[in-house]
């Protein structure tokens, strides 16, 4: 192989520069050998790296969980809602509820205090004496249409018993017989218990009382106590 190199017709003797130019000849060549040598399991540090796979992936399976997840929180939202709004209802009925029996005791106690003030202006407006005993009586009879004038029960009255709401007769036939006549209009047990006029007292010798019976038994009997001018 070196005599190739050689001119032809020239010395075989090599010079200082050819010697080191065939001497790197040969380096290049070992070289060149050791680089074919290394084995096929081996790898070289100048070797470019092996190109990385592209990962394909897919956002389908990700989009269906968001869709599950939402779909779970819409319907819990809702549930929520819907016990709110039970709630709410509920409370509302609560305080609708309340505020109508709150307006019902209020309806009862003001109607309540009307019906003590009436009966106190009632009360007040008879004083208790004669006067007041034909008037009162007079008002409980004009709500049973049972006649009677003022000057009528007044005249009976005065005849019958001076005005005394206690008197009772003990000498005629009534008394003999055990049925005494009593109170203002001198009437007997049996006649006050068959007239006996509604919202009256039971008492017989109750002023009041005494005269409404006595004014329903005359009206019965003769039209009206204005139509009694003795014993009757």
């Amino acid at each position: 192989m070196l005599k190739n190199i050689l001119p032809r017709g020239r010395s075989r003797s090599l010079n200082r520069t050819q010697k080191a130019a065939i001497a790197g000849v040969g380096t290049l060549g070992a070289a060149a050998v050791a680089l074919t040598a290394v084995p096929a399991s081996g790898q070289s540090t100048t070797s470019e790296a092996a190109p990385t796979a592209k990962v394909e992936y897919s956002t389908k399976q990700i989009k269906d969980v968001d869709a599950g997840v939402t779909g779970r929180l819409a319907g819990a939202s809702q549930k929520v809602a819907s016990i709110d709004a039970k709630k709410e209802a509920a409370s509302n009925k609560a305080t609708t509820t309340k505020k109508a029996v709150e307006k019902h005791e209020t309806k009862k106690s003001t109607s309540r205090s009307a019906e003590r003030t009436e009966v106190k202006k009632a009360a007040k407006s008879y004083p208790d004496n004669l006067d007041g005993w034909i008037r009162e009586a007079r008002a409980i009879l004009s709500k049973h249409d049972i006649p009677g004038t003022y000057d009528g029960i007044h005249r009976n009255i005065i005849r019958e018993s001076s005005g005394n709401p206690k008197a009772i007769n003990d000498w005629d036939i009534n008394a003999i017989n055990g049925i005494p006549s009593k109170g203002l209009l001198q009437v007997i047990p049996p006649t006050f218990k068959a007239y006996h006029v509604p919202g009256t007292s039971w008492d017989i010798y109750d002023p009041v009382a005494n005269i409404a019976a006595a004014c329903n038994y005359a009206a019965d009997k003769y039209g009206t106590m204005d139509n009694v001018d003795s014993a009757y």
